[in-house]
């Protein structure tokens, strides 16, 4: 059992034992990733309430100009430290730019770049007018100048648009010139005094004439998402190569890739680029004001929702707010919220920056590898024999579940009966499902270990007859399984791919089958306007059971006063492949444990096949020498991990979560090493984690700690933090009961930092006593 220390005990080494036991420590509150915390607001004399303003980061605080209060247009320039989470108005010289909204302004070296915006008294039309001015502020001097520009093409005056920072240049794209929305692009260098602006011949799949959209950059590209698109709001998201002048639509199909649809169409949000996402907050959706966040994965091109932490104070829904990032995290300022109230409350978001989850993947490759299956289901009439995985299967179906608990306790009553030995006794269990289909239940397979389903082979066309016709027995079958969010995905596909040259196929089959739903929107499909001579004059007609016929015509003379039934919920309703295995880990996998884990003493039931599909270790002890009395040893490395730690690595191993408290990321920092997970996205998050929580007052337990699980990469940080805060360190209690090594350790790095300042002061002064002697 782990030692624990009690609130307000201070650390002593030697209540470390002997024994390959580890210390649990009491970190207090501490920081979690995907965090909303409401920061101080601005005080109200500064003049924080606005919306359609800019926010722009510079070293360790955001920026933030003009935008309106409600009554007047204004241009006051603060500044909010986040290190110190306070206000204040940034100190300015010059002539600012006139009072405006909607403007833009980016962030180059040590400049800021205003350009455009809508100008005047807002409650009066007479002197409203855009502008396509671009001044700079410079942040060492405080200094407002004025970029003039003689005799050269410029963009248009406007407002609503985008602008962004690349290569030294600043492009502009899109927005409202007061009478049209534009879709044009102009950059300007920001080096040097060249000060010419020059259209940019843009390809590709150019985005609509837009204004009020969110645009991000992030791996030589522009991202620009959603937005006003003349009198329609839009949800599309395109992206644009800076080198190759190149415009490409990301496509937002989401049909069964297990993933939630694109936000809502909207405008008025905002966008920011973290390591290798985009995230979109806020904008209004027609009558609503969301406040989910949103979050698109660049490797993976899926968009999903990010649940904030559960101490979460999440800001309430916005429009023409804006947003920033510093270091890891993002700051949300202002905005238009219920009754047109303008904000000046600012919110920070923790990012996280560890790598992708690999739960699909791995247990992808689990069902194509075929190894550890313990079930074989047997199909159809001509008793098509399919291998499987018994926790993977009963982890998402429960009447798959049932079916394997009846195989059981029948192999169990035959083996009683016929006194089987110990080689029969041990035969792969048989699951018969003498309706189910072998090419459907495959897919179902897959969606099982992957939350996803290919329809279609190389070549095939999703609107093919076989493929709908395929994917209607993956839906028969998954309303026999009561595989609900299945069932939804499956719905989606055939309403996106029945068309004129399929939907009689569809409709005669959704009546073999008795698929109800499917039937009533086939024949809705055909009756429709627009589709009924095409379908009733092609030569398909002809050969359509004389029942449904009459039905089409009859539907056709006299509609049915009942309503086609609404699609079911939305497939983000159920559960996913992680919800599924959390819901198995914790309770309804308890009788299909297959395997035993020994935590100092203590059995922890778990599973073959999912420990070997998530980490190298066990897959290789599995395959080569499993124990026979089924039961192994855990430990991470030389140390054994508190039950506290163990239950968040079991945790991640079943579905990847990484949410945890920072004593845990100790114990589990050298974990991956040991086990094999696929990538680094544990380490890495156990890394993230404790260097958000780590102080000074706590520091010197991560340092005695990451000395005796040898986690090196924190032993260097919390070196670091010491050195850095030295005068508070030594005086704390704990740095008197260190020991003679982890001392030394910090004397070295004293050294090591003393003698990196004294050279940098030798460098000085021998280049000020040169600079002297020059003279």
């Amino acid at each position: 059992m782990a030692i624990a220390r009690p609130p307000g005990v201070d650390f002593d080494h030697h209540n470390w034992t002997e024994s390959a036991e580890c210390l649990t420590l009491d970190f207090g509150p501490f920081e979690t990733v995907h965090r909303w915390r409401r920061m101080p607001e601005c005080d109200e004399f500064v003049g924080a309430r606005r919306s359609k303003h800019t926010v722009v980061a510079y070293k360790e605080a955001i920026y933030v100009f003009g935008g309106d209060n409600g009554k007047n247009m204004l241009n006051d320039f603060l500044r909010f430290d986040v290190k110190d989470k306070s206000w204040g108005r940034a100190f300015t010289t010059g002539t600012p730019p006139a009072p405006r909204y909607h403007h833009s302004a980016v962030v180059h070296e040590g400049s800021m770049f205003v350009f455009g915006g809508y100008t005047g008294d807002i409650h009066s039309n007479s002197n409203l007018t855009n502008k396509n001015d671009l001044f700079e502020y410079k942040f060492a001097t405080g200094q407002w100048v004025e970029w003039k520009f003689e005799g050269s093409r410029m963009p248009v005056p406007r407002a609503a648009h985008g602008a962004a920072v690349y290569d030294g240049k600043m492009w502009i794209f899109a927005g409202y010139d007061g009478n049209a929305r534009l879709n044009d692009m102009w950059t300007i260098s920001l080096l040097g005094d060249s000060r010419q602006w020059e259209e940019v011949h843009q390809s590709g799949d150019i985005p609509p004439t837009c204004c009020n959209f969110a645009l991000a950059v992030a791996r030589d590209c522009m991202f620009v998402f959603s937005g006003q698109s003349g009198a329609k709001i839009t949800n599309n998201l395109f992206q644009f190569n800076f080198n190759s002048k190149q415009w490409t639509r990301i496509s937002t199909e989401h049909i069964l890739r297990g993933a939630p649809p694109p936000p809502e169409k909207r405008y008025g949000h905002t966008m920011v680029a973290y390591d290798r996402h985009l995230y979109v907050f806020g904008g209004a959706t027609g009558q609503t004001l969301p406040n989910e966040l949103h979050c698109f994965d660049l490797d993976s091109e899926n968009w999903s929702i990010i649940e904030p932490s559960v101490d979460s104070q999440v800001p309430s829904g916005r429009l023409f707010h804006a947003s920033a990032v510093v270091g890891d995290a993002m700051y949300v300022f202002g905005g238009t919220v219920d009754n047109n109230v303008r904000s000046g409350e600012i919110y920070r978001f923790q990012f996280s920056s560890y790598p992708k989850c690999t739960v699909h993947d791995d247990y992808g490759r689990l069902l194509e590898s075929k190894q550890f299956c313990d079930v074989n289901f047997v199909l159809g009439k001509n008793n098509v024999s399919i291998p499987a995985h018994i926790s993977m299967v009963s982890a998402r179906s429960s009447w798959l579940r049932n079916k394997i608990k009846q195989a059981k306790e029948q192999q169990i009553a035959t083996a009683n009966a016929e006194e089987m030995n110990s080689k029969n006794s041990s035969k792969k269990l048989e699951v018969h499902l003498p309706e189910a289909e072998a090419k459907a239940f495959d897919m179902i397979l897959s969606y099982i270990y992957t939350d996803r389903i290919h329809p279609t082979q190389k070549g095939q066309e999703p609107t093919s007859n076989e493929v709908i016709l395929t994917m209607m027995d993956v839906y028969r079958q998954a309303l026999q399984f009561h595989m609900k969010r299945l069932e939804q995905l499956c719905v989606q596909f055939l309403e996106a791919s029945i068309n004129h040259r399929n939907v009689l196929v569809a409709l005669q089959n959704a009546a073999r089958l008795k698929l109800d739903f499917l039937k009533e929107f086939c024949l809705k499909f055909i009756v429709k306007e627009s589709n009924y001579n095409q379908i009733v004059m092609s030569k398909e007609f002809e050969n359509v059971d004389r029942s449904l016929m009459v039905e089409i015509i009859r539907r056709r003379q006299m509609p049915p006063v009942r309503l086609l039934p609404e699609p079911g919920p939305d497939t983000t309703n159920y559960n996913t492949l992680e919800q599924d295995l959390e819901t198995f880990l914790k309770y309804t996998g308890q009788e299909f444990c297959d395997i035993t884990l020994m935590l100092d003493g203590t059995p922890i039931q778990a599973h073959k096949a999912i420990l070997a599909a998530r980490c190298s270790y066990f897959e290789a002890m599995f395959r080569s020498f499993m124990p026979e009395d089924n039961t192994v040893s855990i430990a991470i490395g030389e140390m054994v991990p508190s039950r506290q730690a163990f239950d968040s690595l079991m945790r991640y191993i079943y579905y990847g979560d990484v949410t945890m408290p920072p004593e845990d990321s100790l114990y589990l920092f050298s974990a991956p090493y040991f086990y094999g997970f696929t990538n680094n996205r544990l380490q890495a998050y156990c890394k993230q984690n404790l260097e958000m929580n780590v102080s000074f007052e706590n520091v010197v337990q991560i340092l005695e700690a990451a000395d005796r699980i040898q986690a090196l990469d924190m032993k260097k940080h919390a070196l670091n933090i010491i050195v850095h805060h030295f005068p508070k360190v030594a005086r704390l209690p704990q740095i008197c009961r260190l020991s003679r090594a982890l001392l030394l350790d910090i004397f070295y790095a004293l050294a090591d930092d003393l003698g990196d300042s004294r050279m940098c002061q030798d460098v000085s002064s021998i280049s000020l006593y040169s600079d002297s002697s020059n003279m």
